[in-house]
């Protein structure tokens, strides 16, 4: 008996890919491909260049910016937002695009910004108020806009004013004075109410609007503040708007291209002065 034990365990020795206890180990099927697997990368850029026939109008506070292919004009993404090597972020605000949470493949990433300020965003909230685009109308009732995360949350808002850059249907060319070519600010002779979807304020103002000129120039608000206005309607209902007060304006050449916030920073020598 013993001496069939001794020759058994002489075989196993000799014979060890036969034992039940054989720890080698294979590649399964799967484990083999995730390793030969080549990553097929995303191509976001297409030739030749496809864009639409307008470009595109952004919000205020967000630049209009040539596509990482360059192609096409895009509204630039902003922090937090997602990017591709086409979608840029918004570099005039100092924002580049962090792939580093899309190892190995890299494609899509998030506008962040420049490395030392990514921790006191997180921690602490960064506040940021754009300047109020341009009227949208240059004459009558309009609206004009801005961002800002100055709230609880720290998100990125719109808000909104109502303007009235000039009355439509005044005449103000006559109250040029002779031998000028030019009125910066017109102001009516009495006081009014502002009217708005047949809601009356409940006090009466006195605003000041930019004039007109009978060359190529045109007369923007050079320095305005908001101030909130309280309407009430024929039904007894009363709301609040914000509305821009004009307090100056000046005439020049370069009229600015309504979607262009930095051209603020071109025409004015001191900007200080026109931030409310």
């Amino acid at each position: 008996m013993a001496s069939d034990i001794l020759f058994l365990l002489c075989l196993l020795k000799a014979f060890p890919q036969n034992s039940a206890t054989n720890s080698t180990t294979t590649m399964s099927p799967s484990s083999t491909s995730s390793v030969t697997e080549v990553y097929t990368r995303t191509q976001y850029c297409k030739w030749p260049c496809e864009c639409p026939e307008t470009d595109p109008v952004c919000p205020a506070g967000v630049s209009l910016l040539i596509d990482g292919c360059e192609c096409c004009k895009m509204c630039a993404k902003q922090i937090r937002e997602n990017c591709t090597e086409a979608d840029i972020c918004d570099v005039h605000r100092g924002l580049y695009c962090d792939y580093s949470r899309d190892r190995p493949r890299y494609e899509i990433g998030v506008c962040a910004l420049y490395e030392g300020e990514i921790e006191s965003w997180q921690k602490n909230c960064i506040l940021h108020t754009s300047s109020w685009s341009p009227c949208s109308k240059t004459c009558g009732l309009g609206i004009s806009t801005r961002i800002s995360n100055d709230n609880d949350q720290c998100r990125m808002t719109k808000e909104s004013r109502l303007c009235n850059l000039r009355p439509c249907e005044e005449d103000i060319i006559k109250h040029i004075k002779p031998g000028k070519k030019c009125l910066a600010v017109y102001r009516r002779d009495g006081p009014m109410n502002y009217t708005l979807s047949g809601c009356t304020s409940e006090t009466i103002y006195r605003p000041k609007y930019c004039g007109v000129c009978t060359d190529n120039r045109c007369c923007t608000p050079y320095k305005s503040k908001t101030i909130e206005v309280n309407f009430q309607c024929p039904d007894g209902t009363r709301f609040t708007k914000k509305i821009m007060w004009i307090n100056a304006c000046f005439c020049n050449l370069s009229c600015k291209n309504p979607n262009d916030i930095f051209a603020d920073l071109a025409h004015y020598h001191d900007y200080s002065e026109i931030a409310n």
